[in-house]
């Protein structure tokens, strides 16, 4: 892959003229920040936490049926920046996000967009399993019925079927739908939350750190299944393992102290970095 060092200077709006000059001094990334088919496209993206700048001008593709991991050290930026995807921080007091992040071609951050549809669009698997306190099928059922994407009790049972399926839980569940989600194990749970973020029809996947809370094997069984997943939708994937990265995405994304440091394919990112700091990282010699 080519190497392309950018600066996208950042959107100034509402920012002052110091926050804009201390914006400006984000480093270059290394790789290519664009994908010949993308789902998502952000550019020159600031996240302030009142005085604290948090992200630095960021600018990443996320493309169709691809994996992008988010890399790097904790506080680094990585999943404050995922969670600006789907604008999760307009949650957090005193957070603003400068720039351009588009969905489609459509600004996520017009003023006249409603985040709630949005989050349907680009749903979001959060580290800990986190079920709703309801029976299984009504997990997967509450999304599509508040947003009405279907007509009967039939098209529901078919949704909730199909679902369960994508997300490899079918078999195990299909019998004890009307028992509580949260009985269900860990690696189970995760399953079923994914589920039900695939149940409103998303484009995107975000996940930050999903395998986190879960053994050995209930995170292959995630893994395999971010796999065939990628074949219907665009994931992005904040992880502290290197080798989660490395077995899950086409596309890794090295974040240091709230910069893109590099971006590039995943086996050149692990075999070849360009930058030294992403050498450093995946070496082990950071910090």
């Amino acid at each position: 892959m080519s190497t392309m060092a950018e600066v996208i200077e950042p959107t100034a709006g509402t920012i002052s003229a110091a926050d804009l000059a201390s914006s400006q001094h984000s480093r270059a990334t290394v790789g290519d920040v664009t994908v010949a088919d993308p789902r998502m496209t952000c550019r020159g993206v600031d996240v302030w936490y009142g005085a604290k700048q948090a992200i630095k001008g960021v600018s990443l593709d996320i493309g169709k049926h691809e994996v992008v991991s988010m890399i790097g050290p904790s506080g680094c930026g990585k999943s404050t920046f995922l969670r600006c995807l789907n604008r999760m921080n307009d949650t957090i007091d005193g957070c603003r996000v400068t720039g351009s992040i588009k969905l489609d071609d459509v600004d996520i951050y017009d003023a006249g967009l409603d985040p709630v549809p949005l989050r349907a669009q680009v749903g979001m698997v959060f580290q800990k399993p986190n079920p709703f306190p309801k029976s299984i099928y009504e997990n997967i059922a509450y999304g599509p019925r508040i947003h009405g994407l279907t007509n009967n009790k039939a098209e529901l049972d078919d949704l909730v079927e199909t679902s369960l399926r994508k997300a490899g839980l079918w078999e195990e569940v299909k019998d004890r739908l009307d028992q509580p989600g949260t009985g269900l194990s860990g690696g189970q749970q995760q399953r079923l939350c994914i589920a039900r973020t695939i149940a409103v029809s998303p484009e995107v996947i975000l996940m930050d750190e999903p395998c986190s809370a879960l053994d050995p094997i209930a995170t292959a069984i995630i893994e395999e299944l971010i796999d065939e997943l990628r074949e219907h939708y665009s994931i992005a994937i904040v992880t502290h393992s290197m080798q989660q990265a490395a077995r899950v995405s086409q596309r890794t994304a090295y974040f240091h102290l709230g910069d893109l440091i590099e971006v590039g394919e995943t086996n050149d990112i692990f075999t070849n970095p360009k930058h030294k700091l992403t050498e450093d990282y995946i070496t082990g010699r950071f910090g």
